[in-house]
């Protein structure tokens, strides 16, 4: 193998000047997720939960195939061949999510999907809830069109919680019967519809807000750096925390890709929308998942909970993210969320890169994350 071909299949080490002790390498195309066996796990149960059978996860193992316990290993977990619902076979957009909502609904009887409003331009903004627990936890994704990959990475997370609990066996070491006992599981995958299939897809001639989606845009035709809605505006700058002093600092008085915050709070109807769903569940806790930076943001102008830093730092842990205090930003959902509830709320950035995020990174984001909504949701110390 050549050093070229090893820096593409790992572009987040290519960038280092040195290798690290223990630093783990993609070595073929295609290797698939890696999981860290947990003691006491046989290895017919997690065969099981990864929609495998036992002698697949041996031969995809061959150094370990013959040893009874793998504790502590980092085991390679092949393809289930087509078993999974959610996964990535290129971009992942808004009628992927929507096939695999249907596909997963009717799989999973005890899924339940709604609305919480429309896009501009008319694109329902599905919800699914899992669970009937009086602890509620809210957890979305791509509020920023570039950042579809999170769309993908909480549906596959709601895949797993799903098969897991149906088979009746644990999801890593979680319990998920648990979970389903004394959490409900709130989650709106793509807040952000409109802009992801802009970032996606581009705009054709009879876009209807063509014109003016490339005069914003410098009249250039690739979207890929977009962040904003259709309208220009950037979503998670338009929560009424601090709003104006947000605007006024961002300095950006027209739609664009990025950073515009509108002409008011909640001037935009997937932003209206979002909070007005939000008031009325009683969430104890909510994450957006934004990418990259493998950063865990907690707290909002010191109005946050006393149990925000200790969980945050949970949260770290399960995922190796870094839990940072973050201050200068204003009018996202999470600082919204905690000045109204004072209630813990957290902003994660997955993955490393630059956004869109490159597909391969979707396996080990999608560990990552899993760890922490499955510390979140089991929250021993709640």
């Amino acid at each position: 193998m050549t050093k070229e071909l090893l820096a593409a299949l790992n572009p987040e080490a290519a960038s280092q000047p040195y290798l690290l002790t223990g630093q783990m390498l993609r070595i073929t195309p295609g290797t698939g997720r890696r999981y860290a066996v947990q003691p006491g796990e046989k290895v017919g149960v997690i065969a099981l939960r990864f929609g495998l059978n036992e002698e697949e996860l041996r031969k995809a193992n061959p150094e370990i195939a013959n040893i009874s316990d793998w504790c502590g290993r980092c085991i390679h977990i092949p393809d289930s061949n087509g078993k999974t619902i959610v996964k990535l076979q290129g971009e992942y957009g808004y009628r992927e999510m929507n096939r695999d909502i249907g596909l997963l609904e009717k799989k999973y009887p005890f899924i339940e999907s709604g609305s919480i409003g429309s896009s501009v331009m008319g694109k329902a903004l599905p919800y699914l809830r899992l669970g009937q627990g009086p602890r509620h936890i809210h957890v979305n994704a791509s509020v920023h069109a570039n950042e579809w990959l999170t769309t993908a990475v909480l549906m596959r997370f709601i895949e797993e919680y799903a098969k897991a609990y149906s088979t009746n066996t644990p999801w890593h070491q979680f319990q998920t019967e648990r979970w389903m006992q004394e959490t409900t599981l709130w989650a709106v995958p793509m807040v952000n519809p409109d802009g992801v299939e802009l970032v996606q897809e581009g705009v054709v001639n009879d876009h209807p807000h063509a014109e003016e989606l490339l005069e914003w845009n410098a009249g250039r035709s690739h979207f890929t750096h977009w962040k904003s809605n259709i309208r220009g505006v950037d979503l998670n700058d338009q929560f009424p925390a601090y709003w104006e002093e947000e605007a006024a600092r961002r300095g950006i008085t027209s739609p664009g890709p990025r950073d515009y915050a509108g002409v008011a709070p909640l001037s935009e109807p997937e932003a209206l929308a979002l909070a007005q769903w939000t008031e009325q569940h009683p969430f104890d806790a909510v994450v957006s998942l934004h990418s990259q930076g493998q950063e865990i943001y907690w707290n909002y102008r010191d109005l946050e909970p006393k149990e925000s830093a200790p969980l945050s730092r949970r949260l770290a842990r399960a995922s190796g993210y870094k839990a940072v205090k973050l201050g200068g930003s204003d009018a996202g959902y999470k600082d919204w969320f905690i000045q109204r509830f004072r209630k813990p709320g957290f902003t994660v950035e997955v993955g490393l890169g630059v956004n869109p995020l490159p597909m391969d990174q979707f396996d080990d984001i999608c560990v990552e994350v899993g760890m922490l909504l499955a510390e979140l949701l089991s929250d021993r110390e709640h």
